[in-house]
C-alpha cells in the first residue's frame, strides 16, 4: 500500500464538516443499527476496507449478530432483515451505485411504507455521508489499524 495524506490533517475544516453531519445523523432518531447496516453495506460496494472494519465493529457493539453481519452482502438472500431494513438497504444500493441504477421510483414509494418523510430524509443523508467517507477511505488508501 502506498503512503498517502493524512486528508483530515490537510483539510481540517472538510473534516470538520463531515463530522457535523454524523452529529446530525446522530439526533436524526434513525437506530443506531440500522445506521451501521447503511455504513457497511455501502463500505462494502465501495471497497473501503477501512470502513468496513469500522462500520462491522460498530454494528456489533449497536447489537447486530454474526450471522447478519456475514450476510449482509447478500441480504436479499436471506430472512435476517425486517422490511424496514430490506427497503433501506435496497435504497443504499441504488444511491451508492447511482450512476448504474439511478433512484428508482419503486425503491422510493417503498421507502414510504416504512419511514417516515423526515426518516427518508436522513436515511438518504446517511448514504450520502457515508459514501463521503468511502471516497476519502479509498482515495487516500486507508487500511484497518
Amino acid at each position: 500500500m502506498h503512503n498517502r495524506i493524512e486528508w483530515a490533517k490537510h483539510a481540517p475544516e472538510a473534516y470538520k464538516a463531515m463530522v457535523g453531519l454524523e452529529q446530525a445523523l446522530a439526533k436524526s432518531g434513525l437506530e443506531s443499527s440500522l445506521l451501521e447496516l447503511v455504513r457497511l453495506r455501502a463500505s462494502q460496494i465501495n471497497g473501503c476496507a477501512y470502513c468496513v472494519n469500522l462500520h462491522a465493529n460498530d454494528a456489533r457493539k449497536a447489537g447486530e449478530t454474526e450471522a447478519r453481519l456475514q450476510t449482509l452482502s447478500v441480504w436479499r438472500e436471506t430472512a435476517y432483515f425486517t422490511p424496514r431494513e430490506r427497503v433501506a438497504l435496497a435504497w443504499v444500493e441504488s444511491l451508492t451505485r447511482l450512476p448504474e441504477r439511478g433512484a428508482p421510483q419503486g425503491e422510493y414509494e417503498a421507502l414510504q411504507e416504512h419511514f417516515e418523510p423526515t426518516e427518508v430524509a436522513n436515511l438518504t443523508l446517511a448514504i450520502a455521508t457515508i459514501n463521503a467517507w468511502n471516497r476519502f477511505g479509498v482515495g487516500f488508501a486507508m487500511v484497518p489499524a
